[in-house]
């Protein structure tokens, strides 16, 4: 249930955050839903800045704190920066709760809740600056980091999930199929809205189409 106490942004408050412009983090956390019904502003345009300062400072992260190849940063962040991670996130510091939607629509789901923390942080951005933004995402984040907690199951499921936020069709696409009846080697395309975005090789058609997912998402990403 949204609490409407501008000042009780608990969740901001115990992470030492203070917000000056209350309507703005109302918006943060305000669905279409809810914007429909009640003609206000929803959270979609800070969420699209959000996502670009949680990927610069998650970057910044794995870039300093590894000697990971580009390939390996985009993937292990990708696995501290997708929809389950951010629910978790939410969840854990009380987020959910002063979320406002619109009838018949959950306010705990996870894709609503994912897009809420990605628009807070843009609202903290736009106040105090990248520093404090940065902060704030990896006083939440690095913990799980250093406890070696990840929330990507496998590479199609992920990659159903980026393209599902953005309504794009996905398909798997045999390519090649190459060697003895004992020992194949399949080659698969994935395509994204009839444009090829990753390509992969396996032994098996499932291992090439999750390392073609995991070819996409590094792009994506």
């Amino acid at each position: 249930m949204y609490n409407d106490d501008g000042d009780n942004m608990d969740f901001l408050a115990a992470l030492g955050i203070k917000v000056k412009d209350k309507k703005l983090l109302e918006r943060a956390l305000t669905h279409s839903s809810y914007a429909n019904e009640m003609k206000t502003e929803c959270y979609e345009r800070l969420e699209f800045l959000g996502d670009a300062v949680l990927q610069l400072a998650m970057s910044e992260y794995f870039y300093l704190n590894t000697n990971l190849k580009e390939g390996d940063m985009s993937k292990i962040r990708a696995s501290y920066v997708c929809e389950n991670a951010l629910y978790e996130y939410s969840k854990k510091i009380g987020l959910i709760e002063h979320i406002r939607c619109g009838n018949g629509l959950n306010p705990d789901s996870h894709a609503v809740a994912a897009d809420c923390f990605e628009s807070v942080l843009a609202v903290i951005f736009l106040e105090h600056g990248f520093s404090v933004a940065k902060k704030y995402v990896l006083e939440i984040i690095v913990p799980y980091i250093e406890k070696g907690v990840t929330f990507i199951h496998d590479n199609k499921s992920y990659l159903q999930e980026m393209v599902q936020t953005e309504r794009k069709s996905l398909e798997y696409v045999v390519t090649k199929e190459s060697g003895p009846a004992h020992d194949r080697t399949f080659e698969v395309d994935v395509i994204v809205d009839g444009i090829k975005f990753g390509h992969g090789v396996g032994k098996s058609k499932k291992d090439a189409e999750q390392n073609a997912a995991y070819d996409a998402i590094k792009k994506i990403a």
